[in-house]
């Protein structure tokens, strides 16, 4: 018999949540900051989700969360299909992709009824972090040679045509009507939320990337872009240091990432800027959602 219980959790649970999580912050940063920008109840608004945790003697052990866009995303060692079946029964909701450490993204898909056809992408990534206060700056950028600013409104035709090329060549996703307007949605909403960058040189853009998750301790990195015809001068790493700046800048302690673990140039770029391999993550996208009986 398991000596824990499993429960949905409520509003009033935050405290005991990030008391779990936040020790696992690595891997944790879509947990922690959709809890904290959507919160405990789940209306199906952006950042919003239903929990289910497991509890041994009034701490959790283990959670698995399902969102408002379908993904279910899990932090932990213990129960896996049954904190996935009791969050999914709650939410209501179909599964479109599965997130977190790659051992327990592989436990639960083993449990969903996936076949090779649903998979979209399925990617083992390594998991890098930075102390802000190790950052190093390329000299392009530190002589102005280079120049990262924050992307605004104008800035949102250039970036959907750069995202719908990141999504279709890192993600596998098509560019559809539906995916245009997710993807718009979601830029607008980065913006809005000074999470979206650009990298300019004599005043014309040339690399993107964007904050996918923020909270008062540490940013995430992801999106990051550059046009095929501009790889391999710098950029990248560029424009990902230069946001890191700001944000370290405001406060920020830490900096995390992932990247795929054959992605040779991307994980030259990120070491280059003193991000050490803490960990694996992986994200597994499915063509279409799939319920659960």
């Amino acid at each position: 018999m398991n000596d824990y219980t499993i429960r949905i959790l409520q509003p009033g649970d935050e405290a005991l949540l990030e008391d779990f999580l936040l020790p696992h912050i690595d891997s944790s940063m879509f947990l922690i900051g959709n809890a904290r920008n959507g919160g405990l109840a789940d209306h199906g608004e952006r950042y919003q989700g239903t929990y289910a945790a497991a509890i041994r003697n009034g701490q959790i052990i283990g959670v698995v969360g399902h969102f408002w866009n379908h993904n279910l995303m899990v932090q932990s060692s213990v129960s896996l299909a049954e904190l996935c079946q009791a969050v999914i029964k709650a939410s209501g909701r179909s599964v479109k992709g599965l997130l977190g450490p790659a051992q327990q993204v592989e436990i639960v898909k083993t449990y969903l009824p996936i076949v090779e056809d649903h998979l979209q992408m399925d990617s083992v990534e390594d998991l890098f972090r930075l102390p802000l206060t190790d950052l190093c700056l390329p000299e392009t950028l530190r002589d102005g040679i280079v120049r990262g600013r924050l992307a605004t409104y104008d800035d949102l035709d250039l970036l959907s045509e750069w995202q719908a090329a990141y999504a279709e060549e890192a993600i596998g996703e098509p560019d559809t009507p539906a995916a245009r307007e997710r993807r718009q949605d979601n830029l607008t909403q980065q913006i809005k939320d000074q999470r979206s960058w650009l990298l300019e040189q004599e005043g014309v853009p040339v690399a993107c990337s964007a904050f996918n998750a923020v909270t008062k301790e540490a940013v995430q990195v992801g999106g990051v872009w550059t046009p095929p015809a501009l790889r391999g001068r710098g950029y990248a790493r560029a424009v990902v240091a230069a946001s890191l700046a700001a944000a370290r800048a405001q406060g920020v302690e830490t900096a995390i990432l992932f990247t795929g673990i054959t992605n040779a140039a991307a994980q030259r770029a990120y070491i280059a800027l003193e991000f050490r391999k803490v960990g694996d993550y992986r994200i597994v996208l499915l063509h279409k959602p799939i319920n659960m009986p």
